[in-house]
Formats: structure tokens, sequence, C-alpha cells
């Protein structure tokens, strides 16, 4: 990531020669320099109700787990997100601005994460994440759920592949998996410890966290951090600071669950599927195999960070958008050999 432009020191009065102050020799007026952005501006929090139309709580039958989701357009199939370990449904916040033109978007905050409350926010097991989305979307929608596709990033996406491999989401009609391949995620699972005890643990303030997520590269676009990172930190009235909301550090033990046959489950899934990627070099075999069969579209994101979604979320709209147009997926879905479709109600 290139280093963002640091603030320079200015005085607070434009200097000119002969003049005196804001004036020129011949007595014009020299344009003002606009004032620098206190960093509490720049960085303080925005409100996702420009982007997502609305949020709300889905109560899970027979259960205490309640999941946040923030949902936006009013017609065309779902586009079902679900964002990466550390992340919330607000990791989406800028791309739901376009995609709500032409489609329906649901966000939600997984187990642990955001808004979302459940019996225990530390099972991160691949099976309770999956049960979680099924669970989720059979609230919203019932036994006759509309057109879905089904979009995650990093851990996101293995849950959406996972959930996809089910084949029990009867009206699923296409996978968009982002920055998520198994053979890097695993190789980078024995550095997963580090990396998150190395990263700052304590913000005094919410404004704080957000300038330390973009100076410090997790994300790249100011406004989608200034959004989206508020709902990934909370207040510890003990330590009187704010804290990360999902404690990453104590589910370790899932953490091979979550990309273990990835690219098997990914290439067997009988949707249309997309694998975006922020480089080349996270490619497998398997998965480098399966792309020139042609068993799935791959796209580079180039000079993005891993939370593609976030850093550039015009783009990842319009990728999404072009999924959905070039596959004719319409608000009741396509036929997709070897999926089970709901039963036709007898007239």
């Amino acid at each position: 990531m290139e280093s963002l432009p640091e603030e320079t020191s200015s005085s607070s009065s434009t200097t000119t020669s002969g003049g005196g102050v804001g004036c020129g020799g011949a007595g014009e007026k020299l344009p003002i320099r606009p004032p620098i952005q206190p960093p509490s501006e720049k960085y303080s929090p925005l409100d996702w109700s420009a982007y997502f139309d609305q949020e709300s709580d889905v109560f899970i039958p027979e259960s205490e787990n309640v999941f946040h989701v923030y949902t936006a357009g009013k017609e065309g199939p779902v586009v079902f997100c679900l964002h990466g370990g550390g992340y919330s449904g607000l990791s989406f916040a800028l791309a739901a601005r376009k995609i709500k033109q032409e489609a329906r978007i649901v966000a939600m905050d997984l187990r642990g994460h955001g808004k979302s409350s459940t019996e225990n926010d530390l099972d991160l097991s691949i099976e309770r994440l999956c049960g979680d989305v099924l669970a989720v979307i059979k609230t919203m929608h019932g036994d006759s759920p509309p057109a879905i596709l089904l979009v995650g990033h990093s851990m996101g996406g293995a849950v959406a592949v996972h959930v996809a491999a089910k084949k029990v989401l009867p009206s699923l009609a296409g996978l968009i998996v982002v920055d998520v391949v198994e053979g890097t995620a695993m190789a980078s699972l024995m550095h997963m410890q580090k990396l998150l005890s190395n990263r700052m643990q304590y913000f005094p303030s919410i404004e704080k966290a957000i300038e330390w997520s973009v100076k410090g590269g997790t994300l790249r676009n100011i406004d989608s951090a200034r959004i989206s990172i508020p709902s990934t930190v909370k207040y510890d009235d003990s330590k009187k600071c704010y804290v990360h909301r999902a404690r990453l550090m104590e589910t370790e033990q899932y953490w091979r669950g979550w990309y273990e046959g990835l690219s098997e489950k990914f290439l067997s899934s009988p949707v249309p599927k997309i694998l975006l990627l922020a480089g080349t070099d996270r490619l497998d075999r398997a998965l480098t195999i399966g792309q020139m069969q042609g068993k799935f579209q791959m796209v580079l994101v180039r000079h993005t960070g891993h939370a593609i979604q976030e850093d550039v979320p015009d783009e990842f709209a319009i990728t999404v958008l072009n999924f959905i147009s070039r596959n004719r997926i319409g608000p009741n879905g396509v036929e997709i050999p070897g999926l089970r479709r709901p039963m036709q109600s007898q007239q």
C-alpha cells in the first residue's frame, strides 16, 4: 500500500510580498487555501443510512441468537453478503449504494461480529457459521426464498462456499468469493496469531480506530473506514477504551475448518461463480487448473488491498451487477442443474 500523504503544518493566514496578509502587491486577493481538515473530522464516523435503506434484527426461532442485518433495494435477486473475520456487514455499505439500484442487498453481521448477539459468540466453527446464514435466510424469506447470490469476503467467502456446497439453498443462483484461496489461507494460518497480537489492541476513541485502520493498511478507502470501523470496535468499561469487537485470537481452533477443502468445494459448486482477487499470487494449483478449464470466472482487481469491496466499492458493485446481468439472474432465479428446486404449489 502506498503511504498516505502526511498532514503538513501551515500558517493560518496567507502571506504575500508587499501587500500584507491576504493581498497581492497590486491589491489582488490570492485564492484562500482551504484549511487542513482536523483529524477528528477526517476520521469521524459516517452513518450507514446514506447507503443501506434500513437495519434490523433477525431473531432465530427456538434460540437466543439475534443477527443484525443491513438491507437495501426493493426488487431483483438478493445479493447476500458475508464479511470477513474482524469486519462487519457495513463492509459492504459503499457498494450497496450502487447495487441497490438494480438488486436487493442484505449484509449480515456474522456471529461474534458487529451488532449480532448469540448464545456463544466464540463458536466460529464452519458448521455453526453456515447454520447461522441458512437460519437468517429462512427466517427472513421462509421456505421459498427469492434468487440469492452469495457474496463472501475472506472468512465470509469460505462460509459462502461451504453453504453453496451443502446444496440445501434451493434458490441459490450464483457465488462470488472475494480474495480468499485455500492454499494461501492455509499457509498463512501459522502466522495469524502473531499478526493478530501485533495489531493495535486499544483505541482512546473511535476516530483513532478509524485512523489506525487506514494508516495501518487494513483499509485504503477513508470513507468506507468511517462507515464500517465503528461497528468493529466496542467500548470496554474496565479498560476505559475501545477494543476489537470480534475476539478472533480466541477462535484459533476453528480457523483450519474454514479453509480446508475450499478449492474443491468452490469448483464443484454447480452455480455460476466468480473469484475476485487482489493478485494472481493468491491462486493455488487446483484453482489454476479450474480456471483454465473455464469452471469459474476470475477477476483481478489491482491497486487494492485485501478488502476489495471497501477499497474500490464502485468497481466491486459493477462486477456484481454485471454478473447478475450476464447470468440472467432474475428475482426468482434461474434453473441451475444439480440443485433442488422448490416444489411448485398446486393450482
